[in-house]
């Protein structure tokens, strides 16, 4: 056998196992990446889901003709802040991340402002599709709350994959970079005031 064929055999297999590697780690990443841009659908999906409901909700609570106009037009335009604040999944960065939680919370705000006005209005507090309604905004704040979780998690094991040695080498390269996680609110930390009203 010829020498000059040994090494030449020994450089084919490396540049064989570095193929299959790279290979190996970008097609996980691809993997990981996609898990967490479908984790974010289904934020979003849940956030459609209760600006539906809110929608529905407007509806019942305009039937009381005495309630309050400026609560009610809070609630339509946050509503409509938010439904226009979207994000395209090929576009998740912290800062479109942060414009689209802050029209959240926003509408988070009018619509609790909301439900604690209603407590004045003794027809409303019985109305069946009021309560429904309510009832179902509560469960679809749960699903939000499970699915910014869920996103957090796909987002963290792609962002481990790819920013873990050797790995962090090639995802430069493939151009993989890291997610932005979904983050509390600023001064959610904080435990709300709370006044109550006796009569």
């Amino acid at each position: 056998m010829k020498k000059w064929l040994i090494p030449l055999i020994i450089i084919g297999l490396l540049a064989l196992v570095i193929y299959n590697w790279a290979v190996g780690f970008n097609n996980t990443a691809v993997e990981y990446e996609a898990d967490a841009k479908t984790a974010w659908s289904n934020v979003e999906s849940s956030y459609q889901r209760r600006s539906d409901l809110i929608g529905n909700l407007i509806k019942t609570v305009q039937g009381a003709a005495d309630f309050e106009r400026t609560t009610l037009r809070e609630v339509i335009e946050a509503r409509a802040k938010a439904t226009s604040t979207n994000i395209d999944v090929s576009n998740l960065t912290a800062e479109n991340m942060a414009q689209f939680q802050q029209a959240q919370s926003g509408l988070s705000g009018a619509l609790s402002k909301l439900l604690v006005s209603v407590e004045r209005y003794p027809e409303l507090k019985a109305n069946q599709n009021f309560l429904e309604l309510q009832s179902q905004l509560e469960g679809t704040e749960n699903r939000i709350n499970i699915a910014r979780d869920r996103y957090n998690e796909k987002v963290n094991i792609y962002d481990i994959h790819t920013t873990k040695f050797p790995g962090k080498l090639l995802a430069g390269w493939f151009g993989f970079e890291e997610m932005p996680r979904y983050k509390a609110d600023p001064g959610s930390e904080n435990a709300p005031d709370v006044e109550f009203e006796f009569k």
